[in-house]
Parts: structure tokens; C-alpha cells; sequence
């Protein structure tokens, strides 16, 4: 069976901004407690948290694509995560402590790399484990699931039936169904539609043509592009373009 990545379509279409910032700005934190290093992370809520145990060694604010993206709204709102077992987010950790003790020129151009580095990571280690919350993250953490989210994730603009999301995930479309709505909490063609609506509110903010983005994202005009933007947010897409609009 051919290879799949779960994050690729995702991270390219909502990609990470990492910035070093002070504890007050930051959502990302690394901290050395009795029972070891953790990673803290409040994708929605900046500032330490009350309950760290132990120092930080490191902190830094990550930006998802605004509160609104997919995967800020997937995640839950505090991550803990610890990284004695994980060899691979050990390294990295390392990599930036030695950017911060060091201080060389370009450092923080450097520790945003590595922190971009270590949040995908983060993911792909939550997710091979099966350790997320309901709903998108937890479509993707199943290997059957996974098949028909990338496919929705990677061609939007297509067509997709529950038959042919069955189909790609090698599944009755009974029992696809029953374990969608199991894992991800709503139906797929409900979370297609809500996928949709995410990247064609993105391109418009950006600027593009409202037909252009219809056409693009199978509303087939902009007028049902309108009309499903004003059903679920109660605004007109154009108003995108004035300033950030809430899609929950």
C-alpha cells in the first residue's frame, strides 16, 4: 500500500510562525521538572502557566495560522509532552540550547527554525501514538481515517462522496461513517465543508477573487461561496478583507 503523509497538506496550507519571545508573549515553553523534560504547549492562551513544575529553559510564541486555523482549533489547550523516551525531540531541544548559550549572529532567525522543527515533531509523535483529542487530530491519529483526511486535506475541490472517502480508507461506508463521527466527532461531509470553508476564507483575506476561490474549492460560484460564508459565519466573505472573522 503506498505511502501517506498526514501533516504535509496541513502544515503547507497553515504553516507555523515561531518567534523567541519573554513569558509573558509566549505559548510554547521547555520545561525541566522533577520527572523530567516537557514540552508545555496553550496554542490559544499566551503566558506561563500557573501549575509549571519546574524552570524553563526555553519559550517561544507559535503561530498557527490564527485562532481560527484548523490545527489551533484541533489542538487541545494544554499539551504536555515529555521527551526523555524521545530521542529525536531531545536532539532538537539540544540544538536550541546551543543557539541560546551561544548567541550567535543569526540566532533567533535559528531557534524559530528549530522550534518550527520541533513542534512538527511534537505532532507526528501524538499522532503515531494515538495520544489526541477528538476531532481532527484524532481522524488523523487512525491509519484508516487518516487515508480519507488526506485526500480532503490534499484535493479540497473535489467532488468527494462518503462512498469515495469509504473507498479511500479501505472501508464499508457504514462502518466509516460510524467511525468518523467516533473519532472526529461530526460527519465527513460536514468536516469537507468546514476544510472548504478554512482555505477559502484564507484565500480571500489574502486578496484572491471570490469566483476564483469558488471555482477552486468546488462551490462552483461565487455566489454559493457567499451564501455558504454568510450561513456559517453570518458575514459576506468580503469582509475578509477588512479584518479577521471568527469561523467557529
Amino acid at each position: 500500500m503506498a505511502s501517506f503523509d498526514r501533516l504535509s497538506a496541513l502544515m503547507s496550507r497553515f504553516a507555523l510562525g515561531v518567534e523567541v519571545v519573554d513569558q509573558q508573549a509566549a505559548n510554547l515553553f521547555v520545561v525541566d521538572g522533577p520527572d523530567g523534560r516537557a514540552i508545555w504547549l496553550r496554542p490559544k492562551v499566551q503566558g506561563l502557566p500557573e501549575d509549571i513544575a519546574g524552570p524553563v529553559s526555553f519559550q517561544a510564541h507559535v503561530e498557527f495560522g490564527g485562532p481560527d486555523a484548523p490545527l489551533a482549533v484541533a489542538l487541545p489547550e494544554l499539551l504536555v509532552h515529555p521527551v526523555a523516551d524521545d530521542k529525536e525531540l531531545a536532539a532538537v531541544l539540544g540544538l536550541m540550547e546551543a543557539e541560546v548559550s551561544a548567541r550567535r549572529c543569526g540566532g533567533p532567525s535559528v531557534l524559530a527554525r528549530l522550534a518550527e522543527v520541533l513542534i512538527v515533531r511534537l505532532l507526528r509523535a501524538r499522532l503515531e501514538r494515538g495520544d489526541v483529542p477528538r476531532g481532527m487530530l484524532g481522524g488523523l491519529a487512525d491509519p484508516r481515517l487518516a487515508r480519507a483526511f488526506v485526500v480532503m486535506h490534499d484535493r479540497p475541490g473535489e467532488a468527494w462522496s462518503n462512498d469515495d472517502l469509504a473507498h479511500e480508507a479501505g472501508m464499508s461506508r457504514s462502518r466509516f461513517l460510524a467511525r468518523f463521527r467516533e473519532a472526529v466527532g461530526t460527519s465527513p461531509q460536514a468536516y469537507l465543508r468546514g476544510w472548504r470553508l478554512a482555505l477559502a476564507s484564507q484565500d480571500v483575506a489574502r486578496g484572491d477573487r471570490i469566483d476564483t476561490v469558488a471555482r477552486r474549492y468546488g462551490y462552483g460560484s461565487g455566489e454559493a461561496l457567499t451564501h455558504m460564508f454568510r450561513r456559517e459565519t453570518g458575514q459576506a466573505p468580503i469582509t475578509l478583507r477588512q479584518g479577521p472573522v471568527s469561523l467557529s
